[in-house]
């Protein structure tokens, strides 16, 4: 029996590119992507990361890939659903090369305990109201060991475990396990929300909060069906996706 919304077929292997998201958001707009294609690239040359920032990916070293996906009608209402089963795939393929510590920052960065080992950024495709593609873009760091000006803020797979992996390998099983959370998001939402939310780095902690200029410390109480972070200190805030940054870890 076919499984559901398939993904990974097809699955584009290539050796450059600027942008796996770029790539692909242009297939879809003219017309030539389909639900569940896979753009994965040996080197990106102008990866894209969340607020603008470039993603930086050694060449043959890493993941960087992007995913196609025509959402389900019923995600429209509440699209940061989506990001939460991005981030739950990537922290549950890791954590099955790492035995603890493998987190989900906020809003879907994946972090070994103090350190960046994954992103996701995903980019909408709209026609009026109709939400057309999502395309969410994958970087993984698998066996870059310099990280140059990041040092130490960000790790890979193999800094961790001392193993080298084959980066396409390890897409392509992430693929499978995409296929799986994205047909359990759209049977059993709340069965993504509550893995998101256990895995939710600094949960119940102090945290350091950069909003325009103001610096402060909250406790991360929550990630509301918004997707909006939910912090408490004097009082309770919520903030929405790039309306704060995270400061240096307060305990």
């Amino acid at each position: 029996m076919p499984a559901l919304n398939p993904i990974g077929k097809p699955f584009i292997e290539l050796l450059t590119v600027e942008s796996t998201n770029n790539y692909a958001m242009g297939l879809a707009r003219a017309g030539m992507a389909q639900h569940g294609m896979v753009a994965f690239t040996h080197e990106q040359t102008k990866g894209k990361g969340q607020r603008n920032k470039e993603w930086l990916s050694s060449r043959g070293q890493n993941i960087a890939m992007s995913v196609v996906l025509e959402p389900e009608d019923a995600l429209s209402s509440e699209l940061f659903s989506l990001s939460m089963a991005a981030a739950v795939t990537i922290q549950e393929l890791l954590s099955r090369y790492v035995e603890d510590d493998i987190r989900i920052k906020w809003p879907n960065d994946i972090y070994w305990r103090d350190r960046k080992a994954a992103g996701v950024l995903i980019e909408n495709i709209w026609q009026a109201d109709n939400w057309k593609f999502a395309v969410v873009g994958i970087g993984i760091n698998v066996n870059q060991t310099d990280f140059k000006d990041l040092g130490t803020k960000a790790v890979s797979l193999k800094q961790i475990t001392g193993k080298e992996l084959k980066p396409v390998v390890l897409a392509k099983e992430l693929v499978n396990l995409m296929e799986e959370k994205y047909n359990l998001l759209i049977s059993d939402r709340s069965a993504i929300v509550k893995q998101y939310k256990s895995a939710l780095y600094k949960l119940n902690r102090l945290v350091k909060l950069k909003q325009e200029n103001r610096v402060f410390e909250a406790v991360l109480k929550d990630v509301n069906s918004q997707g909006q972070m939910v912090v408490q200190h004097t009082i309770e805030e919520k903030f929405d996706v790039g309306e704060i940054e995270w400061m240096i870890n307060a305990g």
